[in-house]
């Protein structure tokens, strides 16, 4: 079976490794960076995350749409990626929120210009009997390459601060330059190694934008996905959560690379389940799995029980974030895949801002007025992540 795995799906997924391993042990480190050096308040963090991902979901519309347009996607996505791996190392020179967040914005940029027309690419690739195990083996690479990039923070912070609770200053420059390495490497592999494949048999003139047109049950599901969303804040809540609950940073460190090998293990399996099962089965059972571990997070009064339930979050991702895509692949033909992938990534990206600040909202505000506290986010994801598989159900058929 890996032989008859396309070449670009491989040039794709070790872009995908590469850029990983630079970002996952960077910006996993940064609500520590914010929090414990900067001081800022976890409203604050919550609205970096959320501004960050609405400027990446503006980006992504644009960008898919405009990959259908150009029948283009390669050079779209090597801008992307370029663009990421140039604004990372600026981290280094971070001494306020704001110039945090202006990295962050460059960073989802980047992003934004090169997920939808990456997305397309890669659906174009394969064929749709192996479209669940292209997508769920470009996830397993990119969740490997951020158990790579984590594994090597977690040496870098055990060879400069060991058990401490607190990440220092000079830890994280250290993190940060390291990491402009596998960001450069990735972009030099994505433009020499991929091919373009034209979608459009027509000249140019007779290309055009295209908004509408997408199978309704394309936007039923969409709908969907942005109102699990609302509740899926960003994850930088829960490295937050498993502080507050007493882990050090080497053992939030330790979390997160358990969360990315079960992720790594089980994506390529469940992207070739759902070639043979349906991905409504593999959708609906990921989202109880996530309903089932933010109540979890919500519940636990220990570190370890924080780190036992991030485990099984990797879970949740191996199910749902390669069949979501390949399932927006199953609903849309290939030349409108560009600005429905566009739609579908700015979605959730949208989402991601009022789910950040929700989920701050409810963590130093709300939940502690209900005598909730830190808990009150994950009991609104659960809940969220329920009514969701309701409305998939009823809705997507």
């Amino acid at each position: 079976m890996i032989k008859r795995i396309p070449r670009n799906v491989w040039v794709l997924s070790i872009t995908s490794f590469l850029t990983d391993v630079s970002s996952e042990m960077l910006f996993n480190l940064l609500p520590l960076f914010l929090v414990n050096v900067l001081g800022v308040r976890t409203s604050v963090v919550g609205l970096i995350e959320g501004l960050a991902e609405t400027t990446a979901s503006l980006v992504k519309f644009a960008s898919g749409a405009l990959s259908d347009y150009l029948d283009n996607r390669k050079h779209l996505a090597v801008i992307g990626y370029g663009l990421s791996a140039l604004a990372k190392p600026l981290l280094f020179f971070a001494n306020s929120w704001f110039w945090v967040l202006g990295v962050r914005f460059t960073d989802r940029v980047g992003k934004g210009i090169r997920t939808a027309p990456r997305d397309a690419l890669l659906a174009a690739s394969a064929p749709e009997d192996r479209r669940g195990l292209a997508f769920g083996l470009h996830r397993a690479a990119d969740t490997a390459g951020a158990f790579t990039g984590l594994l090597i923070a977690a040496i870098i912070v055990w060879a400069s601060q060991a058990a401490s609770n607190q990440l220092s200053k000079n830890t994280f420059q250290t993190v940060t330059l390291v990491s402009i390495i596998p960001a450069l490497l990735g972009v030099l592999i994505l433009a020499l190694g991929a091919r373009e494949i034209k979608s459009v048999k027509e000249g140019r003139s007779a290309r055009r934008f295209q908004f509408t047109g997408l199978d309704r049950r394309f936007w039923a599901f969409l709908l969907v996905v942005v109102i699990f969303t609302l509740g899926n804040s960003a994850d930088a809540f829960i490295i937050l959560r498993a502080q507050e609950r007493g882990l050090t940073v080497l053992q939030i460190l330790g979390m997160l690379l358990t969360f990315n090998a079960v992720y790594t293990l089980v994506a390529s399996p469940a992207g070739a389940l759902s070639d043979r099962i349906g991905r409504r089965t593999i959708l609906i059972s990921g989202w109880l799995v996530y309903g089932l571990i933010y109540l979890g997070f919500a519940l636990s009064s220990t570190g370890a029980q924080i780190w036992l339930f991030y485990g099984i979050y990797g879970l949740y991702y191996a199910l749902a974030e390669g069949a979501s895509k390949a399932f927006v692949a199953d609903l849309v033909p290939q030349a409108q895949r560009g600005t429905a992938y566009g739609y579908f990534n700015a979605g959730i990206g949208l989402a991601a801002l009022p789910a950040s600040l929700i989920a701050g909202i409810l963590w130093q505000g709300l939940g502690s007025w209900a005598g909730l506290g830190p808990a009150a986010p994950f009991y609104f994801g659960a809940a969220l992540a329920v009514l969701s598989v309701i409305l998939f159900v009823i809705w997507v058929r």
